[in-house]
């Protein structure tokens, strides 16, 4: 006689499972189920490590035996094995000669500026360089090029779909700025900016570049840390103005990148604003913020100073325009490419 398989489910339905208190059909233990004249067959699957097998195991004989006594019970204890793990297909390898990122230890010191024209100037002298817009909270990138609107393209390479920077003045750029409005960055939690940020790292086509600017929120933090485990760094900037409330933010920001696990060789510092000179006198410096504070520092924390960046009013200009400074104002450009010599002088640099 071939027993009713689903009085035989409805039974074991009753049966509960001691830790999650489902019943064990629901589970999934129960599979399998085959009757047969005077026998009942089926597999009992567990979880690796289920404490209660052997106990369930036994309740299920005992009601089986019980509604149908004088059959045969043929119950196979099984373990499910774990989902064998399909190795994670890596993205494209990040193919950039050096990377370095520009930070300060506080805020209002022009660092997205001095970021901004390092790039241009650098492409000027013929290096394929790049930016990548970090400050979450503040990506000024995309309005300091005049590009507010645009939208960076996806292309394929290996199998994967990357994202394709904007290109502008012979920097490639990409922003979070590129993808939210003004008021969505400062909102974004810790989480939510660091895995922005890990998308644009690793998911965009940055590829056969000389160097990689990445310019970084002010102060320490997470994104700092993520951009550090996300790039293999090849050193990093620190821009200050003379001021001693500047001055003294630029210790932190030093020690965080020579703190053993980041450990990010820094290629000097870099003063913003040093003097102010009047378009109608340009052989007249008048040092607003103080005078030789950043070399000061960098002497005492035993790390290149790179030089000096004049403040100008063509900066404000560049910020409506849209048109980086170093390309239209001589004092500001011989400033950067001063400061660009002496980063090309160091060891740690690969060209």
């Amino acid at each position: 006689m071939k027993h009713d398989a689903d009085k035989i489910i409805a039974l074991l339905s009753e049966i509960k499972h001691p830790e999650t208190g489902n019943d064990i059909v629901s589970l999934g233990i129960v599979q399998n189920l085959k009757t047969e004249d005077n026998s009942i067959g089926m597999n009992l699957v567990f979880k690796p490590n289920d404490a209660f097998m052997s106990s369930i195991k036994k309740e299920v004989e005992s009601r089986l035996k019980s509604a149908f006594p004088n059959t045969k019970l043929n119950l196979q204890e099984l373990k499910k094995q774990p989902p064998t793990k399909v190795p994670k297909k890596e993205y494209p390898p990040v193919e950039i000669k050096n990377i370095i990122a520009v930070a300060s230890g506080k805020g209002g010191v022009g660092k997205s500026t001095v970021a901004v024209n390092l790039a241009v100037a650098l492409a000027q002298r013929g290096f394929k360089t790049g930016l990548l817009d970090a400050d979450i909270y503040g990506p000024s990138i995309p309005a300091m090029f005049g590009i507010r609107d645009a939208h960076p393209t996806i292309v394929e390479n290996d199998g994967f779909e990357l994202l394709e920077p904007v290109e502008k003045f012979g920097v490639k750029l990409l922003s979070i700025g590129f993808f939210i409005t003004p008021d969505d960055a400062v909102i974004w939690r810790g989480p939510a900016a660091t895995g922005a940020l890990k998308q644009l790292a690793k998911q965009s086509n940055w590829t056969n570049l000389d160097f990689l600017l990445i310019d970084l929120p002010p102060g320490t933090g997470d994104i700092h840390i993520t951009m550090t485990q996300e790039f293999d760094l090849t050193a990093a900037l620190i821009v200050t103005t003379p001021q001693d409330v500047a001055l003294a933010d630029v210790i932190r920001g030093a020690n965080m990148f020579k703190n053993k696990n980041i450990n990010v060789p820094i290629a000097g510092v870099i003063e913003n604003m040093s003097w102010f000179t009047p378009a109608e006198l340009p052989e007249n410096k008048y040092y607003i913020f103080g005078k030789g504070g950043g070399e000061k520092m960098a002497k005492k924390l035993e790390i290149p100073f790179l030089g000096e960046i004049p403040l100008v009013q063509a900066i404000r200009e560049s910020g409506d325009t849209g048109i980086p400074v170093v390309l239209n104002n001589e004092i500001y450009s011989a400033a950067f490419q001063n400061i660009i010599e002496n980063i090309l002088k160091q060891h740690i640099i690969k060209l």
